[in-house]
């Protein structure tokens, strides 16, 4: 669906890039955290399992095991929060879901690292 050319030129000032990163690298993501009146930056790291739609509505999705247990969280690429996104390893996946990470566990939750 064609948007409006004047909310287009909007979203387009609003538009970050916090890192570039696809979907089955590992990341780290530096994400805000304001606590009263005070801030801080924490850092979460897991695979990227997805990226879905586009332009200032786009968003990612990080999966990492914490105490046996699976850990996703998401968040808008332009966000505010996030800081930056530094890319650990990348992956070779030949998808743009990885949902089949969620059922598996220990090596097998592994993705493949392109050697460049």
């Amino acid at each position: 669906m064609k948007q409006n050319p004047i909310l287009d030129k909007i979203e387009e000032a609003q538009i970050k890039n916090p890192g570039e990163f696809n979907v089955g690298d590992t990341v780290r993501v530096h994400n805000k955290i304001k606590e009263g009146n005070r801030e801080r930056v924490q850092i979460f790291e897991g695979t990227v399992m997805k990226i879905q739609n586009g332009g200032l509505r786009k968003t990612f999705t990080v999966r990492k095991i914490s105490n046996g247990i699976g850990v996703e969280k998401t968040w808008p690429i332009s966000s505010p929060f996030v800081d930056k996104v530094v890319v650990v390893r990348r992956g070779k996946v030949r998808r743009a879901r990885l949902n089949y990470l969620r059922k598996l566990s220990g090596k097998a939750a592994k993705v493949k690292e392109i050697i460049r």
